[in-house]
């Protein structure tokens, strides 16, 4: 699988896109004004300690001060002493005897600052990889929880292994569940090496200063998207490019020698027709080459892929006409995951088949699509109903979420009400207001659809109206209106 990634910068955004074998598979975003400071490190100052609320403010040289709770103080653990026990002891120090004004501290942001408030600090460090957790300050080895039970002492063994004896502990991820000791040491070696920069930054910068920022989407796409299968990173800022190739010879050698700053007359993303693919991405049906289609729908809860075989009449019988449809939509709806970043639980709809060796080939031409999506993927087999169920690792904010809202006019349902039933509330609502009140007038302000409505097909019933209720009713016409609002005046 020969894999290329394009990167599109500008001041205020930054695109990647992951093209396998000339077909766009994944698409990353990242915008400057949306970047968050949790996970930064800063070198702080405690501008004030407040022992009635257990609280310091920190100055770390942003608008607003920084807050820091007592809890948030780290201690390591003593001997013999758990994590939940070591916390519980540090809350009953005051803050008082823990921290004092002026005193230069090192400490992470854990929540952004909203509003008025400012950021919420914490003095235990912790520096995320791809598949790691470093914590410099601990010497413990943890596991995800979301890992089975029965795997956790052997991995856990690995990580003892490779992490060795140069201090620190480490939390492996979900993601890491599979990953080799390469891979592991790997990232082992980054993180250490972050923490290294952290450390003499501390000791070189005044306070106020920030030591670590959480790695941009450019420096992500060296760590965490580069393989063996990818031919060229492409970029087109000669600047990014710069800091790229300066980041990678420090973290990533072996990815700098796929570095390429793009310089072609044509924007790098008109290459692979790469902002056509975002337009579909975004739209719900995706045609297949075949002639049928996939309808996708993402809700709250889950998201559910409907195959249809369309136009398709190329086989020689019926059968295998659903069979060669529900084998182009598992490629791909496998790829429509990946690109529209579609995480939570998934329901496939393939088109009924009869045999069992269809349903089987289907079935294991879709999981081995999937194997190829570096985010963890769990699928079933075909249920009693004919469907496919299966759940995607929530990495990130999907495609739309990121980059539509909910309409305006339909409030993110997706559908409105026809002028004709918005004309029957109006009459409702008018027959409402006059009992309650006597206006001279009442006067109908709605979008122009609605008002030639009532102009025309329903003219007869307003004029009933308006002898009904012994007032006149006029009418007005707001293009700014969307169709289901409207406003009734008292004149």
């Amino acid at each position: 699988m020969q894999q290329d990634i394009l990167i599109n910068w500008s001041p205020q955004e930054t695109r990647v896109a992951v093209v396998e074998n000339g077909a766009v598979q994944e698409l990353h975003l990242e915008r400057t004004l949306e970047r968050g400071l949790v996970g930064n490190v800063y070198l702080g100052k405690v501008a004030r300690v407040l022992p009635g609320m257990q609280s310091a403010f920190i100055d770390i040289g942003l608008e607003r001060a920084a807050f820091l709770h007592v809890a948030d103080v780290w201690h390591p653990p003593a001997a013999g002493e758990s994590l939940s026990e070591s916390r519980a002891n540090q809350v009953q120090i005051p803050i008082e005897r823990q921290v004092f004004e002026g005193q230069a501290l090192l400490v992470q942001v854990i929540k952004d600052p909203i509003g008025t408030k400012g950021a919420r600090l914490s003095t235990q460090i912790s520096i995320a990889g791809r598949l790691l957790v470093f914590l410099p300050q601990d010497d413990h080895i943890g596991i995800s929880q979301k890992i089975p039970t029965a795997q956790r002492d052997e991995l856990r063994s690995r990580m003892q292994r490779l992490a060795g004896s140069q201090g620190g502990g480490f939390i492996l991820r979900t993601n890491g569940e599979d990953a080799s000791d390469a891979e592991l040491s790997e990232d082992i070696g980054y993180l250490r090496k972050a923490w290294a920069r952290i450390k003499d930054a501390s000791v070189r910068l005044p306070p106020q200063s920030l030591l670590h920022q959480d790695l941009s989407l450019l420096q992500r796409v060296l760590r965490d998207l580069v393989g063996e299968s990818t031919q060229t990173i492409k970029v087109d800022s000669r600047e990014q490019f710069e800091s790229l190739k300066a980041f990678g010879a420090e973290f990533m050698p072996m990815a700098v020698e796929k570095l390429q700053h793009y310089k072609g007359e044509r924007p790098i993303f008109d290459l692979y027709s790469i902002d056509e693919e975002i337009a579909k991405a975004l739209g719900r049906r995706v045609d297949l080459k075949s002639g049928g289609y996939l309808i996708v729908d993402q809700t709250e809860a889950l998201t559910t892929v409907d195959v249809n075989t369309g136009g398709y009449v190329g086989a020689r019988n019926f059968d295998d006409t659903i069979f060669k449809t529900n084998l182009e939509a598992a490629q791909a709806i496998a790829r429509q995951l990946r690109l529209r970043n579609l995480g939570g639980i998934i329901i496939a709809d393939f088109i009924d088949m009869v045999r069992d060796d269809h349903r089987a080939a289907v079935l294991a031409e879709f999981k081995k699509q999937l194997s190829r999506d570096r985010v963890k993927t769990m699928v079933g087999g075909f249920s009693q109903l004919g469907l496919v169920e299966m759940t995607r690792k929530r990495t990130r904010d999907s495609l739309a979420h990121m980059l539509c809202e909910p309409c305006a006019v339909c409030e993110g349902k997706g559908n409105v009400k026809t002028a004709r039933s918005v004309t029957y509330d109006i009459f409702r609502e008018i027959l409402r207001e006059a009992r309650q009140f006597s206006p001279r007038e009442f006067r109908v302000v709605a979008s122009p659809k609605v008002i030639e409505l009532f102009l025309d097909e329903e003219s007869q019933h307003l004029a009933g109206l308006s002898e009904f209720i012994g007032k006149p009713v006029s009418l007005q016409s707001e293009a700014a209106m969307g169709q289901e609002q409207y406003d009734i005046v008292l004149m």
